[in-house]
């Protein structure tokens, strides 16, 4: 009898199935994005992290499970990553003062430094990303892709 185990130098071939799923490749996509992310944008500072300075640059003193929301962050995570750029000196979070639960998100000076640079960056890792589509290409691209998000964020809250 013959071995027909191949040689470990092989790559497998991906079943057809998974090839054909749309979550088989938005996981790739964001897995070669993390990759590609912590090399020209930032090994330290992680895009929903940079999502929150952008959010909070853009809407300071507002309460964090605002914030969460528009981020697309569920509020657990988004504790966790305020938590952590508060522990860096990038953000502030303030007790409301009409209710000490609710906490308010600053960028300090530190976290509006560190978002200027992560965003010039992040700005070119944009044009990287979409540099295999013409220009006329990319505006629809973004939007059948936001249209996709919309769809299956909503598939994910049940509605």
């Amino acid at each position: 009898m013959t071995d027909q185990t191949p040689p470990a130098e092989t790559t497998p071939e991906i079943p057809a199935a998974l090839t054909a799923a749309p979550g088989y490749q938005v996981r790739r996509l964001y897995q070669a994005y993390l990759a590609v992310w912590g090399r020209e944008v930032d090994p330290v500072l992680t895009g929903p992290q940079f999502a929150v300075l952008q959010a909070v640059e853009a809407n300071p003193g507002r309460d964090q499970r605002s914030m969460a929301a528009a981020v697309s962050l569920d509020t657990s995570t988004m504790a966790d990553v305020a938590r952590r750029l508060e522990i860096r000196g990038l953000l502030a979070r303030r007790p409301d003062a009409a209710d000490g639960r609710r906490k308010l998100l600053y960028l300090t000076d530190a976290g509006s430094d560190a978002l200027r640079e992560a965003n010039d960056r992040a700005r070119k890792l944009d044009k990287i990303l979409l540099e295999s589509f013409g220009e006329a290409e990319r505006a629809p691209f973004m939007a059948t892709l936001q249209a996709l998000a919309d769809h299956w964020e909503r598939l994910a809250e049940g509605s």
